[in-house]
């Protein structure tokens, strides 16, 4: 291993250092995707020329080769992981990740039994452990004639510790790891401004003023006038507002996003019912793609599921200001991760959206879940004058598909902010194509209803970020 590094010192150092730059994710992330791809596959790429062009033909031993595979088994795993969610292939990424995770920990155990196995018959002809019989505690793992091994039983205890140990030094390495700034994620909001401005609908009205009708055969010559003379009457003359948002700046989106940042649309993956109905292009991205349009921010080309604990890698003042959540069956979840809820809603100041998708039984799931999360506040009707329910669009009654949880929306409210809100009557299903079925009034206020919940959530995130912001601005200084 030595000699490989003195001889490759020029990779060596360059890998090293393209790996830092590439696990600093506060730094890339502001760099756009095209880069990204540009970056991890020049990089992969030149990896494997570099095997395949000079590494294979340098006398290395056989050992110094099992090593050159490892930073081309490594570039090109996670190339693979990186373009499938890019791709927004999430279940051949997650298993993609899980199979080379289990690869490299199976790599790594046999590369670790096959070095200790080699020491263990160098001190047994170098008879190192014969002098060593002084009384003094033999701590080498590969020496037979160490102390916390059974005299009958040498060779399987050096198997289970080297086991042990390995493992460990596995688990901790790749917890080390999530913590690096590469393995957090961010969440960047639409950069602009504006005010929460109601959205009003333009009704188009077609008013045919005259109609008349010619015999063609008439031996009177005159001018016609067009078969139908056609005005567009305007029923409603209310200004009508395509941009709305939150804070100071031009443009529509919120004084606290940035340039890169775009609005997304994330659901929570949890065990024991179908979190997944509807996920995707079935209805997610329908909702989000409605959003972009009627409020004029910009917003992510795919929509997105993270599990419970994958919160804990946004940063405060970089996570999701709400997650999507439904089902219809079992809503199984753990009590460390009702703790990642509590502190998404509380310190990271994210909102829930949840939304009944097809039993009672779920209904009483969830509000169950919430007294766990907020064993304190009590969940209260939402009503129509809500901001939820009139900005951007005034809502006059509930939509819904069907009254799986009743007819009313209900919320947790902490600090006069709604913290959760809940939806009794599968909104998914109206956002999704063909909408379930429902009239196309009911579909459009499903429609404005998520517009609203979504630009709720961001503009009290956006509000949170503001003061913030304000506070460091007044706090003095050190030098003060």
């Amino acid at each position: 291993m030595a000699d490989f590094l003195k001889q490759n010192k020029i990779p060596v150092i360059l890998a090293i250092v393209w790996m830092m730059l590439w696990a600093d994710w506060s730094a890339w992330y502001l760099l756009p995707t095209w880069f990204h791809w540009i970056g991890f596959t020049a990089s992969s790429v030149g990896i494997w020329v570099w095997h395949f062009k000079w590494a294979r033909r340098q006398n290395f031993r056989a050992e110094q080769r099992r090593w050159c595979q490892l930073p081309v088994f490594l570039l090109t795993w996670q190339w693979s992981v990186f373009a499938a969610r890019e791709l927004g292939w999430s279940p051949v990424a997650k298993f993609l990740a899980i199979t080379g995770l289990s690869i490299l920990f199976l790599a790594g155990l046999a590369a670790a039994i096959w070095y200790v196995e080699l020491g263990s018959r160098r001190f047994a002809v170098s008879n190192s452990a014969a002098a060593m019989t002084d009384g003094t505690r033999v701590w080498n793992l590969a020496n037979l004639e160490a102390w916390y091994f059974r005299k009958k039983n040498q060779k399987l205890d050096q198997s289970l510790w080297t086991f042990i140990c390995y493992f460990v030094v596995f688990f901790l390495l790749i917890f080390l790891l999530t913590r690096l700034p590469g393995c957090r994620e961010m969440y960047e909001m639409p950069a602009g401004g504006g005010e929460q401005a109601q959205l009003q609908v333009v009704k188009i009205q077609k008013v045919i003023k005259k109609k008349l009708i010619i015999n063609p055969f008439s031996s009177i010559i005159f001018n016609p006038p067009p078969i139908e003379d056609i005005k567009l009457q305007f029923q409603e003359l209310t200004k009508h507002a395509y941009q709305v948002g939150y804070g100071k700046g031009e443009g529509a989106g919120f004084s606290g996003g940035t340039n890169r940042g775009k609005v997304r649309f994330i659901r929570i993956q949890y065990q024991g019912g179908d979190w997944d109905q509807d996920f995707g292009v079935g209805s997610d991205l329908n909702m989000l793609l409605e959003y972009g349009i009627r409020t004029g921010h910009k917003v992510n080309d795919r929509t997105e599921s993270r599990t419970i604990s994958q919160l804990k890698n946004f940063p405060i003042g970089k996570s999701p200001p709400f997650l999507y959540m439904t089902g219809q069956r079992g809503l199984s979840i753990s009590n460390s991760e009702v703790e990642v809820l509590r502190e998404y809603i509380t310190d990271k100041h994210g909102m829930l959206f949840a939304d009944n998708g097809g039993s009672g039984g779920w209904h009483g799931q969830f509000f169950g879940l919430m007294q766990k999360v907020l064993p304190k506040v009590k969940p209260v009707k939402v009503p129509l004058d809500h901001p939820i329910h009139t900005t951007p669009y005034q809502i006059p009654f509930l939509p819904y598909v069907a009254p799986h949880g009743g007819k009313d929306a209900w919320g947790w409210v902490v600090d006069g902010r709604l913290v959760a809100y809940y939806h009794p009557g599968d909104i998914g299903d109206a956002w999704a194509d063909g909408h379930a079925g429902v009239k196309r009034e009911i579909w459009e206020y499903c429609y404005q209803l998520g517009t609203n919940v979504i630009f709720y959530s961001h503009s009290e995130y956006n509000k949170w970020l503001d003061t913030l912001q304000q506070n460091n601005d007044s706090a003095p200084s050190s030098s003060e």
